[in-house]
């Protein structure tokens, strides 16, 4: 799997590919069937399987002061991408030069030019170009005259509703883990390099590795049962705090994951927290005993959840 700079020309080993193209914020049932389709095209002629996604989101760039929204970072696209048989991962650096291209001139100088595309797939929604002035039809027509074949999926339905990160992104606010969980065909996750904190938890038999949201959608603030992923592949299974912690002072947003039966150290390592289910919401405690107790209680809870 390779990662490859969507404003430089493509390497030959992987020019003539099948494209798929959009965001892919989250990867969910939607965005596999688009990038699936792409793939079963690249097998079936014997081409290269291409994901082109957009770097920093779109909506980013034009609102810069929309609350973090994100629910997928670009290496944890990448991993998601290669599991489903993907190639390279071309990324478009979105600013106001790729902004400003019109329908034409992103087709012909992004996907014609540089990447040498030989097929297109796209969500039945896809827009492009300046003002999103481009749709699938413009995009179909560019294809004959320029010699690649564009190709739409239709939306995947659940629950009588179409899967999109919009709907995931409610779910999580809510604390519906797993109803975003459905949608995305795996729990949501968070990934960040754990950081040096104040260091309480362990005092009180609770240690946690403190993660940053960074950018990601913050889901319902509470408690949660959750798994870890360890830079050399190690799960573990534990709860965790994702909010401001209302007992402490100063307020501060994080999460702090505890796992089970763990007394390593993950300083400045990366990790991936997946929030497997919701517990309950934050609580102010009036003493450390009381905090303990509930701990002790949510920890038991999730231990059950996750069958630790």
């Amino acid at each position: 799997m390779e990662r490859l700079d969507g404003g430089s020309a493509i390497p030959p080993h992987l020019a003539g590919g099948i494209v798929a193209l959009g965001n892919f914020d989250g990867f969910h049932l939607g965005h596999q069937a688009v990038v699936g389709r792409a793939v079963a095209r690249a097998r079936a002629e014997g081409r290269p399987a291409l994901v082109a996604t957009f770097d920093p989101h779109p909506v980013r760039h034009f609102r810069p002061e929309t609350p973090p929204f994100r629910l997928t970072t670009l290496d944890q696209r990448e991993r998601l991408f290669a599991a489903a048989g993907v190639d390279a991962m071309i990324v478009f650096h979105f600013d106001a030069a790729l902004a400003s291209l019109s329908a034409e001139d992103f087709v012909m100088l992004r996907l014609f030019d540089l990447l040498r595309v030989k097929g297109v797939v796209t969500g039945e929604d896809f827009t492009f170009g300046k003002g999103k002035r481009g749709t699938v039809a413009d995009l179909a027509i560019f294809g004959d005259a320029l010699g690649f074949a564009a190709e739409t999926v239709a939306p995947v339905m659940l629950e009588g509703t179409a899967v999109s990160s919009s709907r995931i992104r409610e779910a999580l606010r809510a604390g519906d883990m797993r109803g975003a969980a459905r949608l995305l065909t795996r729990p949501f996750a968070i990934e960040g390099v754990v950081q040096h904190g104040d260091k309480l938890g362990r005092t009180i038999g609770y240690p946690t590795a403190n993660l940053d949201m960074g950018k990601y959608l913050r889901p319902a603030y509470g408690i949660y049962a959750v798994t870890g992923r360890l830079q050399d592949g190690t799960m573990l299974k534990g709860a965790a705090n994702l909010g401001i912690r209302p007992t402490f002072d100063p307020p501060k947003e994080l999460l702090e994951p505890h796992f089970f039966d763990f007394a390593g150290d993950l300083y400045g390592q990366t990790i991936e927290v997946a929030l497997v289910d919701y517990l309950r919401p934050e609580a102010k405690f009036d003493d450390l005993d009381a905090l303990v107790r509930q701990m002790d209680a949510d920890c038991a809870r999730a231990r059950m959840i996750l069958g630790a």
